[in-house]
């Protein structure tokens, strides 16, 4: 059990990536608080975490800074203590560079950047003390300069700036700052396929594994190896869980 006993948040844990992180690390052994705006699939996740370990669904809007302390209180009243904070949720709106508005950057930027900044902050204190592990999440369309994402791509490379520096920052006290750059069949995809499968299959055989990840079994294992003593002498690190669709030099 690579994480017995480790208290987990993970935010947009109630679908998707997120859900299949909160399952492969209640599967070795943590307590996972799942963070997400959805009532009925943060119970339902829950109650699925239940079953296999101990499970916390928290609704909450990541956006508010006052939302984010009652998130760390909450699970610290409820575990006592923080080993490992997941930043996953981010919501962002497709639009050419010359359409992107203002309110375009602040969807993208309120929804992800500032939750991974201000819970990074709120948690220090706790991840100081249990020597913790981050995993923050960063993306191919940041990397790659994804057309129709400026908003999410200037908003993942933020973070991932950030992530860099909190890694050297942090170091001192054994705390891990890394970060997933994921692709994987989750429900909006899902739903991308189902509409557009020639898309869909176009796109997965630019893919040099030729398939989509699995949201648990690829991108939730390897959240586990970077929360977990295996990746101790990894940090400031961004590692593409993407099927090879970019190889990083």
């Amino acid at each position: 059990m690579k994480l017995e006993q480790k208290v987990a948040i993970i935010t947009g844990g109630a679908s998707g990536i997120g859900r299949g992180m909160a399952l492969a690390m209640a599967k070795e052994g943590a307590y996972v608080v799942i963070v997400d705006i959805s009532e009925e699939k943060g119970a339902a996740t829950e109650k699925e975490l239940n079953e296999i370990s101990r499970g916390k669904f928290i609704k909450a809007d990541i956006s508010d800074r006052d939302e984010i302390k009652r998130i760390v209180s909450e699970t610290v009243q409820t575990f006592g203590k923080i080993n490992i904070l997941v930043n996953n949720a981010h919501a962002s709106k497709q639009i050419l560079f010359t359409e992107t508005k203002p309110e375009d950057l602040a969807l993208s930027f309120n929804t992800g950047f500032y939750p991974t900044f201000n819970l990074m902050q709120e948690c220090f204190p706790y991840l100081k003390e249990t020597k913790g592990s981050v995993i923050n999440f960063a993306s191919g369309a940041g990397l790659t300069g994804m057309v129709t994402q400026a908003s999410y791509a200037a908003a993942k490379e933020a973070i991932r700036g950030l992530s860099r520096v909190v890694a050297n920052e942090w170091g001192q006290y054994q705390i891990n700052v890394n970060l997933i750059s994921p692709i994987a069949l989750s429900p909006g995809v899902e739903q991308w396929r189902e509409h557009f499968p020639a898309a869909y299959e176009e796109t997965v055989n630019k893919i040099p594994l030729k398939r989509m990840g699995d949201c648990e079994q690829d991108i939730g294992r390897v959240a586990v190896f970077l929360a977990s003593e295996d990746s101790s002498f990894i940090t400031g690190q961004t590692i593409m869980v993407d099927g090879g669709s970019v190889m990083l030099r």
